[in-house]
């Protein structure tokens, strides 16, 4: 089993479904960042098989809206002085700003770039656009 040092300070985004860890280090913006970052791609999971988990050796205040709405079984774990502090489980968040974009061509997003890009959660837990309520489907792989 391959062994990655334990964070003295830093945060550690545990439980990512396995195979999406790149789209959240695109999401958040990890890579410009100035500090190690390791990403660990289908480690195994009791509770889910397999998972993905990231670790950031540093403090960072993260967007838990993006990491709600990527996957809401994630955990995100504050860790200082070596010692796990802080537990944070992100709720699919019931307004997304400029993280996803409207694909309606229609749309006013697509025709006004300084429009905001602005979805709205519904009750089937689904996300649409604020302007033309078109339903976000995410790309297939």
């Amino acid at each position: 089993m391959l062994n990655i040092d334990s964070l003295q300070n830093g945060i550690v985004i545990d439980h990512i479904q396995a195979g999406t860890s790149m789209i959240l280090y695109d999401l958040l913006e990890l890579g410009k960042l100035d500090c190690c970052v390791a990403i660990i791609k289908n480690a195994r999971s009791e509770k889910y098989g397999r998972k993905d988990i990231i670790k950031i050796d540093g403090e960072l205040d993260l967007n838990l809206d993006i990491l709600g709405f990527l996957d809401p079984n994630i955990t995100v774990g504050v860790i200082r002085d070596g010692k796990l502090v802080e537990k944070r489980k992100p709720q699919m968040p019931k307004i997304l700003k400029n993280v996803i974009r409207c694909r309606n061509p229609r749309c006013i997003t697509s025709v006004e770039e300084s429009v905001e890009q602005i979805f709205y959660l519904t009750e089937n837990k689904k996300y649409r656009c604020a302007y033309c309520e078109y339903e976000y489907r995410p790309r297939q792989k």
